[in-house]
């Protein structure tokens, strides 16, 4: 019995080892293609075609981040950016109460933070993440929170189709002109005309009336607006029943908030804020049918939210844009722009900004070979670089190990401004992400800063490996156009439509619209410095 069960084990690995050695041997013709490790060898580079493209007006609802503020940036101008949203009750239909009375109506939407200290008493210290331009109460916003008369939908019915309705960053007048200007964030004048993004700790003290005891509470730094309280009585309190039964009519009946900034002294900045998470408490006393007394009252409050608690989604939000570029920028993305040659910098900008246009390879023709891997001669023969590499794997038996682009940060442009931590490339032609994004989900094919030893910017390195790999595998598989942006999150790899398409591009990558920031970096044209220059470099093993 054991015998025969020693015999049974020792076949089936016998087979496994010859299986896997069968294996080992197959390779088909092409694939001689190996794992993404250089091993130190020396890359064979080759030439690539980049230049500027222009980012018009472009779909800005329902991002996951919007800005809220003006930042300026010395190398790409001033941008100013608006908000609005609709509401939602937090549930429907409202009871109200008989006769109510409001006691408060307040704004809260909490800002990205970071602790750096606790103190013996539990006080946090914090420092905000995501403000652009400073943060303190050196600088300072006029910031008016209005009723928006904008009914926002998220579709429209065009040719008998239902189609998805899009907002615009240029959209900013629309919105301004259907406001209601009646100011609603009415308190104190750090919460309007001299608004900052507070990173301090909110304490708030309360006494229990028979125990005598203080509680204290922490709460994490938040923007914190009382909101005007006759609106809101008017608004909610004293609505018709009807207006509070169900969402579509509430939103019809209350259009939501239209958040618009300007410049209240010498330095102003600019927040990524997550909307999503804002709610209107309003307070109020009201009898109910659980009132003993005629006279009394109970406390009462209702919830309105930045984001629909039926759908679960935020509720339609629209982030608006308005640039002053500078001439510098502008002239680059616009009236100098190469499409033939290239450009020497390229310009990448967030927002209703910019990206870059990359080529790899200039084929314009699949072409026919011998057996022995040299080029049928006729019309229309001629190898470029794409058919170069594939007749060096395919008939030369050289092994691609890893291919990479590498753009280069133009340092001495920078100086001092902020650079994006990471940029983005992606398939421009389809406007889809490429196959080495999946290739690595915790960093997807690269594109964080490299830093130089001064801690400065130095470079983004992006793998293209598998993108390599499938143009060589495949000979009638079309070289795409690439695109470059810069990114707020990896994660992000929707694209929004351009309001206006043209023939380059109809959308532009989703993180990109909602970063502030941009880069310069060094293009492919031959009169870059060699050690600046953009190239495709590829890592091959070759035979002896």
């Amino acid at each position: 019995m054991y015998n025969t069960s020693f015999i049974k084990k020792f076949l089936l690995a016998l087979i496994v080892v010859c299986l896997y050695s069968c294996d080992k041997d197959f390779n088909a013709i092409g694939d001689g293609l190996i794992g993404d490790d250089h091993f130190g060898l020396e890359p064979e580079e080759y030439s690539v075609l980049a230049f500027n493209q222009e980012v018009t007006p472009i779909q800005s609802n329902n991002l996951a981040v919007n800005a809220l503020g003006i930042f300026t940036n010395p190398l790409f101008g001033t941008t100013t950016a608006n908000f609005a949203t609709q509401l939602a009750l937090a549930s429907y239909p409202v009871t109200i109460g008989e006769s109510p009375v409001i006691e408060s109506a307040v704004l809260t939407i909490p800002y990205f933070n970071h602790i750096t200290a606790t103190g013996t008493d539990g006080a946090n210290t914090y420092v905000l993440d995501s403000i652009y331009g400073g943060q303190g109460k050196d600088f300072k916003l006029k910031l008016s929170v209005y009723e928006s008369g904008y009914q926002m939908r998220s579709s429209y019915f065009s040719g008998g189709s239902q189609l998805p309705q899009f907002y615009y960053t240029d959209q900013n007048n629309d919105f301004f002109s259907n406001a209601n200007k009646a100011l609603l964030n009415n308190g104190p004048v750090q919460e309007n005309v001299e608004f900052y993004f507070d990173p301090a700790e909110i304490v708030t003290k309360t006494t229990d009336p028979d125990t005598k005891v203080e509680t204290v509470t922490r709460t994490a730094p938040q923007m914190v607006l009382n909101l005007r309280k006759d609106f809101f009585q008017e608004k909610i309190l004293n609505a018709p029943a009807s207006k509070l039964s169900s969402e579509d009519l509430f939103q019809e009946y209350f259009r939501g908030l239209y958040f618009m900034v300007e410049k209240s002294g010498a330095n102003s900045n600019m927040a990524m804020l997550d909307f999503s998470k804002g709610v209107i408490t309003i307070k109020y006393k009201a009898k109910t049918a659980a009132t003993t007394d005629g006279d009394a009252t109970e406390d009462k409050q209702i919830l309105v939210n930045f984001k629909s608690v039926l759908s679960g989604a935020v509720a339609n939000t629209a982030s608006f844009l308005q640039d002053d570029r500078e001439a510098n920028y502008q002239n680059a993305v616009t009236t100098n722009v190469n499409e033939t040659a290239g450009d020497e910098r390229l310009y990448l900008k967030g927002g209703q900004g910019s990206l870059a246009v990359v080529k790899l390879f200039n084929q314009t023709d699949v072409l026919s070979y011998n057996a022995d891997g040299t080029v049928k001669t006729g019309a229309n023969q001629v190898p470029d670089e794409l058919d170069e590499i594939r007749n060096n794997v395919v008939y030369k038996n050289w092994k691609v190990n890893e291919a990479n682009l590498v753009f280069y940060i133009d340092a001495d442009k920078m100086g001092t401004t902020k650079a994006p931590q990471r940029v983005y490339l992606y398939d421009l032609t389809n406007n889809t992400v490429l196959a080495d994004y999946s290739a690595d989900p915790a960093d997807p094919f690269g594109g964080l800063i490299i830093l130089d030893s001064d801690k400065k910017g130095k470079s983004y390195k992006l793998r293209i490996t598998s993108h390599i790999r499938n143009l060589i595998k495949d000979a009638t598989a079309k070289n795409v156009d690439l695109g470059i942006v810069v990114s707020l999150s990896a994660g992000v790899v929707a694209s929004n439509a351009l309001k206006q398409k043209n023939e380059t591009i109809s959308q532009a990558p989703r993180t990109s619209v909602m970063s502030p920031l941009g880069t310069i970096l060094y293009g492919g044209k031959a009169s870059v410095p060699d050690d600046k220059r953009l190239k495709l470099q590829v890592y091959y093993t070759k035979p002896n």
